[in-house]
């Protein structure tokens, strides 16, 4: 039977969202990229567990892009959102690539 482990990682770290400081064995792991399982080259930020519990965890795949695609100096926020809820709608009645 496996003993429990007692050299677990004792390190803090700070939650992006709230600030706290929080055990490293107690934080979640956040990638900005939306793909934490791919660790390479990666530096990871934390989040605390109360804070991790706020976010969305659905796939961000192409978000990024889409998001640097509509955005333009001077916009309002009220025409980001515009556009951006028009760029979500087109990509929902495209057909996926497969």
């Amino acid at each position: 039977m496996w003993r429990p482990r007692r050299n677990r990682d004792r390190r803090t770290v700070v939650c992006i969202a709230c600030g706290d400081s929080v055990l490293r064995e107690d934080a979640r792991e956040y990638d900005k990229e939306g793909n934490r399982w791919d660790r390479r080259n990666k530096e990871f930020e934390y989040l605390c567990s109360e804070c991790d519990d706020e976010l969305c965890h659905q796939p961000r795949d192409g978000l990024e892009s889409l998001v640097l695609s509509i955005e333009s100096d001077g916009l309002s926020r009220e025409a980001f959102l515009d556009r951006y809820a028009d760029a979500v709608a087109d990509s929902a009645r495209r057909p996926e690539d497969g």
